[in-house]
This record gives C-alpha cells, sequence and structure tokens, in this order.
C-alpha cells in the first residue's frame, strides 16, 4: 500500500486541478509525472566497482 501513495496522490492532484478547471496545469502534472516514472524505470543504474 506504501508503494501507491504517490500515485494516489499525484491522482488526487490532477482530479483537484480538473475540478477547478485547471486542466492544461492539470496535464502538466500527469506529463511530468509520466516522465519521471519513464525516468526511474529506464535510467542507468549504478554498478558496483568494488571487484
Amino acid at each position: 500500500m506504501k508503494a501507491f501513495l504517490p500515485w494516489l496522490a499525484v491522482l488526487a492532484v490532477i482530479i483537484v486541478l480538473n475540478a477547478l478547471k485547471l486542466r492544461s496545469l492539470a496535464t502538466a502534472v500527469a506529463v511530468t509525472w509520466f516522465v519521471y516514472c519513464v525516468w526511474t524505470w529506464v535510467r542507468p543504474r549504478k554498478r558496483d566497482r568494488a571487484g
């Protein structure tokens, strides 16, 4: 459940922004979150240098 808290928080922010008719800002938040998630998935891994 702890792993879903950031996802739920971003989803709540997007829903609130849409409700306030700030759809362009909600879109920016969603796209930024998506890019962050993709980056954390494909970023180069740190390799151990001991050995």
